[in-house]
Parts: C-alpha cells; sequence; structure tokens
C-alpha cells in the first residue's frame, strides 16, 4: 500500500505534498509578507526579532536559513556579519528574497534551491540552522531533522520557530475559529487565494505540540532541545546542539 500523509485535511502520497506545498508558495509568494503582517497583526516582526536575538548569530559564523524564502530571518542574522546561506524549495519564494536583498543593498547572502529532506551541502558545513514557520510544510520532518544534524559542525546550533495549536483555556477555541473563518478570507481579498491559506491554517492544526516536537529533534541527535512558548503556545521556538 502506498504510504499516505496528510495534506491539511487530506491525505496524500509523499510525492504529491511535495509538489503541492510548492504549488501554495508559488501563489502566495508575492503577497506573503503582507499576508503575514495581516495574520498575525505585525507581530511576526517582533517574534523574528525575538528569534534572532536567541540564535546569537556571530561575524563570520556559517548560518543556514532553510525555508528562508523572502529573506526576512535571513536579513536579520546578516546585520551580524554572519555568512547566511538562504535555501528554500520553492524558487519563487528565493526570487522575492533575492529582490528584497537587492533593494536593501545586501551582497552577503547566498541564496540555493535546496530540498531539506536532501540537502546538497557537505557534512559539517554550518554553525548553525535556522527555520522559521517551514517546518510543517516538510513532507518528511525526521528526514529534514537528520539533514540538519549531519551539516552542522559539532556543537552546531539548530533553531526552530513554528506555529503551533495553542493549550491555552478559551484561546484555543477563539484562535482556531479566527484562523479557521478569517485568515482563508485574507487570502482571498489580498492574494487572490483562499484554498492555500485554508492549507496553511490546517497545517499549523496538524503540527505536533511542542514535547512531542521536542522528542523528534532528540531523535535526529540534537541535546538540550528546548521550547518557549509565545502567545500562549501558538509559536514556538526549539533549540538544540549537535552532539
Amino acid at each position: 500500500m502506498t504510504k499516505q500523509v496528510n495534506f491539511g485535511d487530506e491525505m496524500v502520497t509523499p510525492e504529491e505534498k511535495t509538489r503541492r506545498v510548492s504549488q501554495v508558495f508559488s501563489s502566495v509568494a508575492r503577497r506573503y509578507d503582507v499576508m503575514n503582517d495581516l495574520m498575525s497583526g505585525g507581530l511576526h516582526r517582533l517574534w523574528k526579532d525575538r528569534f534572532v536575538a536567541r540564535v546569537k548569530p556571530r561575524p563570520g559564523e556559517r548560518i543556514l536559513d532553510m525555508a528562508g524564502g523572502t529573506g526576512d530571518v535571513a536579513f536579520r542574522i546578516a546585520k551580524h556579519d554572519s555568512q547566511v546561506t538562504v535555501s528554500d524549495i520553492n524558487a519563487d519564494m528565493l526570487e522575492v528574497g533575492r529582490a528584497r536583498a537587492e533593494a536593501r543593498g545586501l551582497t552577503n547572502l547566498t541564496w540555493k534551491i535546496q530540498n531539506a529532506e536532501k540537502l546538497s551541502f557537505a557534512d559539517r558545513s554550518f554553525d548553525a540552522y535556522t527555520i522559521v514557520f517551514g517546518i510543517r510544510n516538510v513532507t518528511d520532518i525526521p528526514a529534514a531533522l537528520r539533514e540538519a544534524h549531519r551539516v552542522l559542525k559539532r556543537g552546531g546550533r539548530f533553531y526552530c520557530m513554528e506555529f503551533s495549536s495553542s493549550d491555552w483555556p478559551g484561546f484555543s477555541g477563539l484562535y482556531d475559529a479566527w484562523a479557521s473563518n478569517v485568515i482563508p478570507r485574507i487570502g482571498k481579498a489580498i492574494a487572490n487565494d483562499e484554498e492555500s491559506y485554508r492549507y496553511l491554517v490546517a497545517s499549523i492544526r496538524r503540527f505536533p505540540r511542542p514535547n512531542a516536537f521536542k522528542t523528534i529533534i532528540a531523535d535526529a541527535g540534537f541535546s538540550r532541545a528546548a521550547a518557549e512558548p509565545m502567545l500562549g503556545g501558538l509559536v514556538t521556538i526549539h533549540s538544540g546542539w549537535k552532539t
């Protein structure tokens, strides 16, 4: 029997999920950052600032920003004079990022089309690996985490920020109702794409809770994995060190 995985609320083959996720991000690439502002009320900017502060990038470090798409996180890291490689499976997202970098006069960034599950980089290539709002869209999350572990130097740092369902009493139901009903409508109005945003909402709902995800990170070989809830558990930061 062919293996099935979730694509939102549907069950599809892994190959079909990878193809359809790529279609989603090609569709939303040009309006992705505007949609992030509308969906989070601008809070995603503060979350990313806090995230990069936790990464503590250092001058000269080699950092891989996976699923880096439009460059939001990479631009923040580059301010610390780190050597940032921005990678994404979706060429349209990377094209938006390159254009934004050029407009800002940023030249210390490298852009690479990469599948997180099968990176082309050599073992022990990077001091740190970051992935923000991207891991839940990966078809085989454990494979992506093993690849992250492989390309990090010994003692290298892994940081992931991702949406997760909230466990706060009362808040979870309110957020789920808002996300299910409002976000797709915003997507239709701003990006002319309601269905892609329905998928994105469903992908958040299906992503593992923080403690479950910490276990998956540890199974990939990382030590001292930790979770930091933000906005009642809606956003979490996970970190680990390569053993």
